[in-house]
């Protein structure tokens, strides 16, 4: 007799084991001859050596489908066990699958051109409306890669300006200051990772949430990194970031033109980046439109009347500044 320790590295054990150890009960009752015993990320065997490369093979077989799907289930492991492919619904251009197995797919043409982009380039810039999808998307892509061993770490940043309003002191430590413009971002990655593993990959620094200000100084290798508002970064700031980027690493910097908050007097970081590299081989623009909301029907509706009302009054404008330049013309003559 034997005995061997069998560590789940990459999954949340709470999913492999399933809702009342059923999934585990499951498992021990397709190996009569061994003696399992299951304690948080590892399980312990005892028994034949032959009866035991098989059950290692089988638990790294769905180890690998829990890790994919975020999900098992017992129809799932017995096919594994017996040798057979499970079956999976179609999924189409899923780029990975949420805390509940359901496929996260690009919802739109321009979503799945941000896809095909992040394949073939280091360096994409996703500028499109609020509920385009252009952030989601991009964090979708991150951990994909994370989950595939591409990269060793995902890095999500966001400059902390605040919409319009001003908040004053925020109680608390650094991270309780900042956390709450990173909040849309722990949403995303809330959906794909399940809390157990999210939590661990968080403590580990393989998942790191920072403001822009602390990205200054560093090379960042091996990794995903999503500059979230880039419309609110200065051209210092923008600058800086991109010139952070390492080995083996991609980056997407995603914003929306039509929501910068920024003091009137200064120039947008992303607007000024666009302008400069945009004949520059290796980076790509993919740009988002109403088209691409995947939102409420309102907010679409929100989008275009907003569009009227900026159309309209710069008309107005333009207009006002034709009709007083005439008039100084003919007060002079």
């Amino acid at each position: 007799m034997i005995e061997k320790h069998i560590v789940l590295e990459d999954i949340d054990p709470v999913i492999f084991y399933g809702v009342n150890n059923a999934n585990i009960q499951m498992i021990k009752a397709l190996f009569p001859k061994l003696r399992i015993v299951a304690r948080g990320n590892v399980i312990k065997v005892m028994g034949d050596e032959e009866e035991m490369c098989a059950f290692e093979e089988a638990v790294t077989a769905l180890e690998k489908h829990c890790a994919k799907y975020n999900s098992l289930n017992e129809e799932v492991i017995l096919d594994i066990v017996n040798g057979n492919m499970p079956k999976i619904e179609k999924t189409g251009d899923a780029i990975v699958f949420s805390v509940t197995g359901k496929p996260i797919t690009p919802r739109s043409e321009n979503q799945l051109r941000l896809v095909r982009e992040f394949e073939k380039n280091d360096m994409i810039f996703a500028i499109g409306p609020a509920g385009s999808g252009k952030t989601y998307t991009a964090i979708a892509l991150a951990v994909r890669a994370l989950k595939n061993k591409e990269i060793k770490k995902i890095i999500l940043s966001r400059p902390a300006v605040e919409a319009g309003e001003k908040l004053g002191f925020l109680p608390g430590d650094m991270k309780e200051k900042i956390d709450p413009y990173l909040q849309p971002l722990y949403d995303a990655l809330q959906d794909m990772i399940p809390p157990v593993k999210l939590k661990e990959y968080m403590e580990l620094n393989i998942i790191q949430i920072a403001p822009l200000a602390f990205m200054r100084g560093r090379t960042l290798n091996d990794a995903v990194v999503i500059l979230d508002e880039a419309q609110n970064t200065t051209a210092q700031q923008i600058k800086m970031f991109l010139t952070r980027m390492g080995m083996n690493t991609k980056m997407i910097v995603t914003g929306d033109m039509t929501q910068i908050d920024l003091p009137a007097s200064q120039t947008s970081g992303l607007v000024q980046a666009m302008r400069i590299l945009k004949d520059v081989k290796g980076i790509s623009f993919v740009e988002l439109n109403k088209k691409d909301i995947v939102r409420h029907k309102l907010v679409t509706r929100i989008v275009e009347a907003y569009e009227k009302f900026e159309e309209k009054t710069k008309k107005e404008k333009t207009d006002s500044s034709t009709l007083n330049k005439r008039k100084n013309e003919q007060s002079i003559d």
